[in-house]
């Protein structure tokens, strides 16, 4: 499967506006300098990312060039704790990097661990079929999140709860709006998308773009679904991550009609079947209903109608009425689709291929 391209109109229509975030103490440079606690290496780093010359930082921190430029090379230190909590203030740098211990620091570390604490429950309590309970614990925790990072304080570690709360909260309310409604869950997951882009880290990247473009698609945004969730499978960093996606895709794959896309996903599926970890999503019983369904939307009906009772203890009775429903009046030919060891598509492990489409 090609990769994806990076992205469509469709794909930005429904992300929000943010206000401006500086990103630039969120990125793997930033985290090493900060790390440090270096405070000359922190003001070269700020100079550099706003194109500042020593002065113009001088006149920000009410210091003297020569005194910003004996900071920078080591040769005076700044030992006040006063006056280092002020350039951090002002630099947005949280004071515990310079070993301050302030009150508002303390509060911030609480904040996370209750931060990611209601995240852990929300999630817990949305699988279990309490999404509307998750909806009230995560709304505040968001507003309180996005709230810190309007003040200036864009550290890395809230930008990283507050993705993961903006991803869970519109996965919840995508279980609990009115179908009408659910493009409001895809603006919230697109929310975390527009964060984790700035960092480097593929996991957490391709789980905000596979659960952005899951809300998509239940919103009808079907195109812009599937720009989603193939870039989630091609920044897959493991076969587990990207087992986790190509379902979603398939499925996003069949609502747009594309039966071709649908077969190569199908087709990888079932390649890694023996490769990665089953889930609820990812297995060959709950394969075989997504390849039943995205047969129909592909306008392949009498095809799954053969593959379906071989199969038929993996779909429920209303799946077996659709695919009845819908055999009668298709006309389309099949020219697309694989098989594999698993035989998802024709029942399970019996290797045979998929029957063609001649009514």
């Amino acid at each position: 499967m090609p990769p994806p391209a990076a992205d469509d109109q469709a794909g930005t229509a429904c992300q929000p506006s943010r206000r401006p975030v500086d990103w630039h103490w969120a990125t793997p440079q930033a985290q090493r300098i900060l790390a440090d606690g270096r405070l000359g290496d922190i003001l070269r780093f700020h100079r550099a990312i706003h194109s500042l010359s020593q002065a113009q930082l001088a006149a920000i921190l009410d210091y003297d060039k020569t005194y910003i430029s004996a900071l920078e090379t080591g040769k005076r230190a700044l030992d006040d704790i006063g006056s280092l909590r002020r350039v951090c203030a002002l630099l947005h740098v949280p004071p515990h990097i310079l070993g301050i211990t302030d009150p508002a620091d303390s509060d911030h570390r609480a904040m996370l661990q209750f931060g990611e604490s209601t995240v852990r429950l929300a999630e817990i309590a949305r699988q279990s079929g309490h999404a509307a309970e998750a909806v009230t614990e995560l709304w505040p925790l968001a507003a309180r999140l996005e709230a810190r990072i309007a003040g200036g304080h864009s550290e890395r570690d809230v930008l990283r709860l507050l993705a993961r709360t903006h991803t869970c909260l519109g996965v919840a309310l995508g279980n609990v709006l009115p179908e009408e409604r659910l493009p409001t869950a895809a603006r919230w997951t697109a929310k975390s998308v527009q964060i984790t882009r700035h960092f480097d880290d593929p996991e957490l990247n391709t789980h905000a773009l596979r659960m952005h473009g899951n809300e998509l698609r239940k919103a009808g945004l079907r195109g812009a679904a599937v720009t989603r969730l193939r870039q989630a499978a091609f920044l897959a960093p493991d076969r587990d991550a990207r087992a986790a996606t190509l379902p979603l895709l398939a499925r996003a794959a069949g609502a747009t009609g594309d039966a071709r896309l649908f077969d190569q996903v199908m087709h990888e599926c079932n390649v890694l079947l023996d490769q990665a970890g089953h889930t609820s999503l990812f297995n060959p019983f709950a394969l075989h209903e997504i390849q039943l369904r995205g047969l129909i939307a592909t306008g392949r009906a009498n095809a799954a109608i053969r593959l379906a009772p071989r199969g038929v203890g993996c779909i429920n009775l209303r799946s077996w009425g659709k695919l009845q429903h819908h055999s009668g009046s298709s006309k389309t030919r099949v020219r697309h689709g694989t098989q594999g060891q698993h035989g998802f598509s024709t029942g399970f492990g019996n290797g045979g291929q998929q029957p063609a489409l001649t009514g």
